[in-house]
């Protein structure tokens, strides 16, 4: 998989902007705030449809416009498909090969793209949602009907949380248990078989990475107790639940962790340590997407030089380029890992791009 071209309109501080993308290795240099990242952001948006910066999209549309655009052509084997995504205040226009798309997940299956930045360290340290996100975006590319499972398990539960703030009745919260139950067992089923390949996948890409932490475990919580079936844990959280007006157990609030010989809980690793955990988290998911898949996503690392020390930054590239995979790569200046590998370098300033090598 390779992104051949991308085009960028009215985002952040790029007015138009048409790159034509190398097979590997594809490096942003130039000054901070000049648009760098704001390419690789670009790219991010045609395979997530958010940014990995903030959360508010509307924030990504450039000062004094109406909408920013994001478009790309994307070859795989012989195949090439042309994805635009267009953002106003509300709502995606999307389209696949030129025709309107209602469903997103149409056009985000067609490219897949893992990312490094300087707030990955978030996934380890931070809050229970990114790591759910990240862990679904996974699953999305790897299992199908994935996606119709999780929209079905979120209609049932505003469905439930609707009727838990207007005081529903017993038999009523039973109907709405007895479906919550039921969506939830495709959805968690995928999530556990997905984990499995994870864990083994990032458990040898953090021996490499962090051997003196020791052994290295990872646990997957499904979002009610391991002893109990869900059926059970909503009669259980039912009294509390109608006092607070949502359901407080189910996938929904599903989270991961991990944990060494010598640094049990996240709380022991340094901010390095945690940088390492995620880039090994990013690279799992990548490899066991190209194992499912047979193709490598692309690989998109910003400010690689700031991020990771220089052994660090070897054994990714090394990785990159052993399975050809297209890499996106920001900085101030051209890495020392990258030179003599034929890296195409394009200078990026004031939201423009020039191709320098």
């Amino acid at each position: 998989m390779r992104l051949r071209s991308l085009g960028v309109s009215n985002l952040r501080n790029i007015s138009d902007l048409h790159l034509e993308l190398a097979p590997g290795f594809n490096v942003f240099i130039g000054p901070n705030g000049g648009g760098k990242t704001s390419i690789l952001e670009a790219a991010y948006l045609l395979s997530h449809a958010q940014s990995f910066r903030t959360g508010s999209l509307d924030s990504l549309i450039r000062h004094g416009c109406a909408s920013f655009g994001v478009a790309g052509q994307v070859e795989r084997g012989t195949a090439c498909t042309d994805l635009r995504l267009v953002r106003g205040t509300t709502n995606w226009d999307a389209k696949v090969n030129g025709q309107p798309v209602s469903n997103l997940g149409t056009l985000l299956q067609e490219l897949a793209l893992v990312c490094l930045e300087p707030g990955s360290h978030a996934l380890i340290s931070g809050g229970s949602k990114e790591r759910r996100r990240f862990l679904d975006w996974g699953v999305f590319h790897v299992e199908p009907q994935y996606l119709t499972d999780v929209r079905r398990y979120n209609r049932v539960l505003r469905q439930r949380n609707a009727a838990l703030k207007a005081g529903a009745g017993p038999a009523e919260l039973d109907s709405w248990d007895e479906a919550l139950c039921e969506a939830a067992l495709s959805l968690n089923t995928k999530r556990e078989r997905y984990f499995l390949g994870f864990e083994q996948e990032l458990s040898e890409i953090l021996g490499r990475f962090l051997p003196e932490l020791g052994t290295f475990r990872a646990v997957f919580s499904r979002g009610w107790a391991q002893q109990d079936d869900l059926a059970d844990s909503l009669r259980q959280a039912r009294p509390r639940d109608l006092a607070r007006g949502f359901t407080s157990r189910g996938p929904h609030r599903a989270d991961w962790s991990i944990g060494f010989e010598h640094a049990p809980a996240r709380e022991h690793l340094s901010r390095g340590q945690e940088k390492l955990c995620a880039l090994g988290s990013v690279l799992a998911q990548a490899k066991l997407y190209a194992q499912t898949r047979g193709e490598w996503p692309m690989i998109a690392l910003d400010d690689l030089a700031s991020e990771l020390d220089q052994a660090h930054q070897r054994l990714v590239i090394e990785l990159a380029k052993g399975v050809d995979a297209q890499v996106l790569i920001t900085g101030t200046e051209l890495p020392p890992i990258l030179q003599g590998l034929g890296a195409t370098v394009f200078h990026v300033e004031h939201g423009e791009a020039s191709t320098l090598l």
